[in-house]
């Protein structure tokens, strides 16, 4: 019997350890290392809150302390107020090296009033260049929003408050590279792009409003983590106790409806339509996906 129970113990325990290693939440404390700009970067309020700021002599940055290789990343962001021109509030997934892989969200800042441009992009052995760009159907100054991305073998979606606004589809199959061999950390950073931010350049910050500031909190990595070589997921006690949904997930019909209304009143940029970019022929994932 006490060996019975002993087992029962040991195997709730490898359990315990199989979801801790397959997704991490909350305390910015363990969670991130600050990386760049000095007392820019702050945790506050115990490790809930983080906030980045730029000013005219810096920006400032975060990095996760964990990769991950495939999985849902969640983060609320509350942005900055006011006239915010020339900033970039950039939060992404990206892997090291020139041939890197990186999903991308970029948050352009904008003049009082007017609205913030959402700049995605996807990179697949170091090669961009398929950005989609959205105004948002809220003020994102105003409060904490929730922007996410899920990151699986099928697909990418850019979610905003669990709506999504891009879906790219894995199309390996017609020859298209897909993220899907490196781990990829979480970064996050406040800085000054005011030659290309703001109409392309033409509006430049204004550092009397400065300094700016961005706040984050509820980061949540529902993920498998890599580390020496190998994926957590790989443990097959995980996909029993966690939340991996993301792992197949796609869009429902309701998901589908959602995407159709944001890039039919939100979206102001799309590769796949700027038919002068490309005048040899749009890029091959354009033309059979569904989403673009």
């Amino acid at each position: 019997m006490e060996i019975y129970v002993f087992s029962v113990l040991v195997f709730l325990l490898s359990l315990f350890m199989a979801s801790f290693m397959a997704a991490s939440a909350g305390n910015f404390n363990q969670e991130v290392d600050l990386t760049w700009g000095g007392d820019r970067a702050k945790i506050l309020s115990g490790g809930n809150v983080l906030s980045l700021t730029l000013d005219k002599v810096c920006g400032s940055g975060f990095q996760s302390k964990s990769e991950y290789l495939f999985g849902r990343i969640d983060m609320q962001i509350k942005l900055v107020g006011g006239n915010s021109a020339g900033s970039v509030t950039a939060y992404y997934l990206s892997s090291e090296g020139p041939y890197h892989d990186e999903i991308d969200f970029e948050f352009l800042g904008n003049l009082s009033g007017e609205p913030y441009t959402v700049h995605t992009n996807v990179y697949t052995q170091g090669k961009g260049d398929r950005e989609q760009q959205f105004h948002l159907w809220f003020d994102p100054t105003k409060d904490f929003h929730l922007y996410s991305v899920v990151w699986n073998h099928q697909r990418i979606i850019f979610l905003v408050d669990d709506t999504p606004i891009r879906v790219y589809e894995n199309q390996e199959s017609i020859g298209v590279p897909f993220p899907k061999n490196q781990p990829m950390k979480l970064y996050s950073s406040l800085w000054n792009a005011d030659q290309w931010a703001t109409r392309g350049g033409l509006v430049k910050a204004d550092w009397t409003k400065a300094p700016f500031t961005a706040y984050y909190r509820n980061f949540k990595a529902n993920a498998c983590l890599w580390s020496s070589g190998s994926s957590s997921c790989s443990l097959k006690t995980t996909s029993s106790i966690t939340n991996n949904a993301w792992q197949t997930q796609g869009l429902d019909s309701t998901g589908r409806r959602s995407l159709r209304w944001v890039q039919k009143y939100y979206m102001i940029y799309n590769y796949c339509t700027d038919y002068k970019r490309f005048p040899m022929g749009r890029p091959r994932e354009c033309r059979l996906s569904k989403h673009f």
